[in-house]
Formats: structure tokens, sequence, C-alpha cells
């Protein structure tokens, strides 16, 4: 397949090694994939944010970049669920691209069949389910059976897995003290795993985990579930 990375803001200028790791996982799977300059956001911080009108240049350009693909993929669940669920109501004309956009997981569990991509990671692992992946894209358990494949991982639950880690973009903002003490629940979660790792398919969520660890000073790191895929 020709695959067009849409690497996300985040990822783009905080997490490069996540963008890699997912044109490494794919590529070893014997798959071309492309790397279009002229992406820029999807528009999500706008559309969250009330600037709607503001969103819809950003969706027209994701339009003329991406369609020419046969597939793009993100290594963010909350990015393809704005595209998916807000690009064809802003831009109507977005809806045959929104469609073939896919997260990580998808694209290799469902479009492509594949659950495992030879990976190795000998470290305990937790995976925590974002929101939006969970309930928007619902991945259901798609990042898990591609946790499983690899090679010398010990991967545990995570108890209150579902439940929000308390970031919500600008929510942490907003509402800082619920946030935090949503966040105080999740490392603790964490931390009650003696895991080496906490993985999820958001970096906006484990900056958010990732943060709250490193100040608690706590064994778990955070890492992107590609940047283990493609280990």
């Amino acid at each position: 397949m020709r695959i067009a990375l849409f690497v996300t803001c985040m990822n783009d200028l905080l997490y490069p090694g996540t963008g890699i790791a997912t044109v490494r996982i794919l590529e070893r799977l014997g798959h071309r994939v492309e790397f279009p300059d002229t992406q820029t956001c999807c528009g999500q911080m706008h559309l969250n944010s009330g600037y709607e009108k503001m969103a819809v240049p950003l969706v027209e350009n994701f339009v003329r970049t991406f369609e020419p693909y046969d597939a793009v993929v993100a290594p963010s669940g909350s990015c393809v669920a704005m595209i998916r669920d807000n690009h064809p109501r802003l831009v109507p004309a977005a809806a045959t691209v929104a469609a073939k956009t896919f997260e990580l997981s998808e694209l290799l569990v469902d479009v492509l069949g594949v659950t495992d991509v030879g990976a190795s990671f000998p470290h305990r692992v937790t995976y925590h389910p974002t929101c939006h992946g969970l309930r928007m894209l619902r991945l259901g358990d798609k990042p898990l059976r591609l946790l499983r494949a690899v090679e010398g991982i010990e991967l545990v639950e995570l108890g209150g897995a579902e439940e929000c880690c308390g970031f919500g973009g600008t929510f942490a903002l907003k509402n800082a003290d619920v946030s935090g003490a949503m966040l105080a629940d999740k490392c603790r979660a964490v931390a009650d795993t003696g895991a080496d790792y906490v993985a999820a398919v958001d970096n906006s969520c484990l900056t958010h985990i990732g943060g709250g660890l490193s100040r608690q000073r706590a064994r778990a790191k955070h890492i992107h579930y590609a940047e283990v895929l493609a280990s």
C-alpha cells in the first residue's frame, strides 16, 4: 500500500521518535510510507476551543494533502477521532479521506490483518487505553493484541484502566484540581503494577501521566506503544 504518515502536532514537535517508529513498523511489513510536507494541524485544538471557522482551512488542507494516498496513518487516537468525526461535518468533501485515515492499530489489525510485527521488548509494560481511542474510535483490544505478540514483553493489567487520566486537552488547564486528582489515581494505578513502562496510543495523555510519575519519582516511564512495536 502507498501509505501517508500524518505525524500530528504533538509528535512532530515533542515526540518525533513516535513518527519514526510508525514508519519503521510499516516498512518492516513491506509497505511504502511517505511524509507529505504540506501537512499541518488537524484543527482539533481550534475546534475544541470554539474556533470552528479557523479549523476549516486546516481541514481543507488535510484533504488536499492526503487525498492521493491509499491510506493515512496517525499514531494518535485523538487526532484520528477528530478527523473521522468532525472533518466531514466541517467540510463535506473530507468524508472520503476521513474514511481512509486510521490510528496505527486499526491499520495494522483491521486493514493489513497483522498482529505480530516482529518486535522484541523485554520489559514489564502496562497499557492505558486513552479516552478518544476507547470511546470514539472504539479500538477495543487492538493495541493490546499487538503488544501481546511482542517477544519478551511482560504485559500487566492496569487497574481502573478505562478511567480517564485527567488530561483532556484544555481540561487540565481549566479544571486543574480535578485533573490533578484524576492524574493521582492513574499514577497510583500505574505504580501498583510494578511496570517499567506505561504505554498508550496518545502522547498527549502520556505526557500528562509521565509528568505525574516523574514528580513522584516513580519507577515507570511513559512510552508510545508504536515505539514498543518498532523495537
